[in-house]
């Protein structure tokens, strides 16, 4: 029932004024997709940078609160310009993407990194020092820097495959 409700939706969608318009131009698709990608790069590099310093491994000479709000500034500023391309995309072709299990574990994928974004942010902003105070707050950074790294493969990863599926 759920399926059959959820494709009942995409027929719907894809048979819209909006959806036809899109369909009808061959350059909206191309041209949402060229921009959705470089958003996904600007986050993707934004958040490897965060990620390694809270790894020890780059950045050292930094905190990581500063480190935190010169990437998260990039990283909020492209998911509204990845939102935006994506429901274009969506609205194109409906089926490709909200029926696919790869676009379902993307979507809980970002959920969860940002969420993990989100929450680093809001720690190093209410306290500087926060992942500095013990070795199980820099065991914690580490881990929630090697979870994200972790979902942005896997996001991209799914991105990829609402291609082939």
């Amino acid at each position: 029932m759920r399926t059959s409700l959820l494709l009942h939706f995409c027929s719907y969608l894809e048979n819209t004024s909006v959806s036809l318009a899109i369909q009808r131009n061959a350059w909206v698709i191309p041209s949402v997709q060229t921009i959705h990608i470089m958003a996904i790069a600007a986050v993707l590099i934004a958040s490897l940078m965060i990620d390694l310093r809270l790894l020890r491994l780059s950045g050292n000479e930094f905190s990581i609160a500063s480190m935190m709000a010169r990437y998260t500034y990039i990283i909020w500023l492209a998911i509204p310009i990845l939102l935006a391309t994506g429901i274009v995309m969506i609205i194109a072709e409906p089926a490709r993407s909200l029926a696919n299990p790869a676009f379902q574990l993307k979507m809980l994928m970002l959920i969860i990194v940002i969420s993990i974004t989100y929450w680093l942010q809001h720690v190093s902003n209410q306290n500087s020092f926060f992942w500095n105070a013990s070795p199980n707050k820099r065991r914690l950074a580490s881990i929630l820097a090697l979870c994200s790294i972790a979902l942005w493969i896997g996001i991209v990863s799914c991105g990829r495959w609402i291609a082939y599926t």
